[in-house]
């Protein structure tokens, strides 16, 4: 009956993202019609909003973005420290349990009242997880503001976890386990992030039975009660509404909100450095590998993270990227490549991936070496450069246009240590990048003698080729 909404993972839009169809028409289009084409216009910058900030008595941080429009008001509550990395190791992926309880019951209503009261007032309210933290996102129409962010406070503060909804989870999260368990992709993301983050909570963000077993209600309860606290929490409000109105819910509706106990401790830094792993998980019959490459990258507010963001969408962000160019157009290896940096607030990592058929492993792992040395070792020509700033920038504006993506892209950055201000500071920062600085970032970052490989496949189809890239471990996880 509920929505979940996600929540926007500055990592994914750096390693997935779809290039625009200008960049491709460009890339893809004959000299004569080239010739045609006008020139482009001037680069618009990204409205810069006017952010009203306050802090409550009791630590929780309020952001209000007032914005003129529709008449709709849009909250984003994020809590820094309740999400995957606050996990315990026998408890991985908890989370994610977690935020899908929330909105299953509070002390006043159940999981299908808050859905009709939520759908009452013209919007939604749900939670969704991350490494950093857990948001939850409501909407509603401006005339019923003040209610819908009681709601939000009701299901942030006082869930209930249902023994009945619990059970229905769980059943619904071992299904989805057991799928998922199929799929190669999942299996060469576990085997990576391990490869990268060794016992760091970052490798823990996919659950196991056991992990899904041992939820029950009285965890539930003492790992909300230790994880949402008004001073590890941020409250972004969008839309509508003044300054003055959202000040005063927010103090209406999380103003008595007290923390119970000391702070869980902040998220240790993750590895810098990793010796290089290869691993092959078996998949008897398969007719594909699935291939991942990675290696330790860095925070999200590091000091190199936006030119490594030009960096890895140069070289695999997008369709027309140089990964995705070589391996699915010109050799025809793919149906999708890519590589890029994944960026969180105590450090990252560098993967790459594809699904190839079995008789092109060897050589697409070649490949993806080939263009991680020629980024590191040659400077990006400027229209390939001026391309793919220019993708960047659109797709960031295209993002941040309506006002629920601008307060998830302040909850998001906050989440990962970046500041409000840098929702205007992006894309002047990428157009300031110079191919010395992308060549620097991506000799450092994407070097090949650095990078652990993953390989979810079959042993006698692939085994035979790997072996020049080294001695693999062969695993069934």
């Amino acid at each position: 009956m509920k929505k979940l909404m996600p929540v926007l993972s500055i990592s994914l839009a750096v390693s997935l993202a779809f290039a625009p169809e200008a960049a491709f028409a460009e890339t893809a289009a004959p000299a004569a019609a080239k010739s045609d084409m006008p020139a482009y216009g001037a680069d618009k910058p990204i409205p810069v909003p006017k952010i009203t900030k306050k802090t409550l008595a009791n630590g929780l941080t309020v952001w209000v973005v007032p914005r003129k429009g529709l008449p709709r008001v849009d909250y984003v509550l994020a809590i820094r420290g309740a999400g995957y990395a606050a996990d315990a190791p026998a408890n991985q992926a908890f989370a994610g349990m977690l935020a899908s309880m929330l909105n299953e019951g509070t002390a006043k209503r159940d999981s299908r009242a808050i859905a009709e009261a939520a759908q009452g007032m013209g919007g939604e309210v749900g939670a969704s997880p991350a490494s950093d933290g857990i948001v939850i996102q409501a909407n509603a129409l401006t005339s019923h503001a003040g209610a819908m962010m009681q709601l939000l406070a009701e299901v942030a503060r006082t869930p209930s976890f249902p023994e009945g909804e619990i059970q229905l989870a769980k059943a619904n999260a071992l299904q989805s386990l057991r799928v998922s368990e199929t799929q190669p992709a999942f299996r060469a993301e576990r085997a990576i992030n391990k490869a990268v983050y060794g016992d760091h909570p970052y490798a823990r963000t996919t659950p196991t039975v056991e992990s899904i077993n041992a939820v029950n209600q009285e965890m539930l309860r003492a790992e909300h009660a230790k994880r949402f606290r008004p001073d590890r929490a941020l409250l972004v409000v969008a839309g509508r509404i003044t300054d003055a109105e959202a000040m005063k819910l927010a103090q209406q509706a999380f103003g008595d909100w007290k923390a119970s106990g000391a702070a869980l401790p902040e998220t240790a830094a993750a590895p810098v450095t990793a010796k290089p792993a290869r691993v092959l998980v078996q998949r008897d019959g398969s007719v594909q590998s699935a291939l991942r490459l990675g290696s330790p990258g860095i925070a999200a507010s590091a000091e190199d993270q936006i030119p490594l963001r030009l960096a890895s969408t140069i070289l695999g962000g997008g369709f027309s990227s140089r990964i995705n160019t070589n391996l699915r157009e010109e050799k025809g290896y793919t149906y999708g490549a890519s590589a890029g940096a994944r960026m969180n607030r105590a450090g990252g990592a560098i993967v790459g991936g594809a699904e190839v058929r079995n008789e092109v492993t060897a050589a697409s792992l070649n490949e993806y070496f080939s263009e991680y040395k020629r980024i590191g070792a040659e400077l990006v020509p400027a229209k390939e450069m001026d391309m793919n700033k220019r993708y960047m920038a659109g797709g960031y504006l295209l993002t941040n246009q309506l006002q629920r993506g601008v307060a998830t892209t302040l909850a998001a950055n906050w989440l990962v240590g970046l500041p409000a201000e840098f929702l205007g500071q992006y894309v002047p920062l990428i157009q300031k990048v110079t191919p010395e600085q992308v060549r620097t970032v991506s000799k450092k970052y994407f070097a090949p003698e650095n990078q652990s490989i993953v390989v979810v496949g079959d042993a006698k189809a692939v085994g035979e080729q790997l072996k020049s890239f080294g001695e693999f471990t062969v695993t069934d996880k």
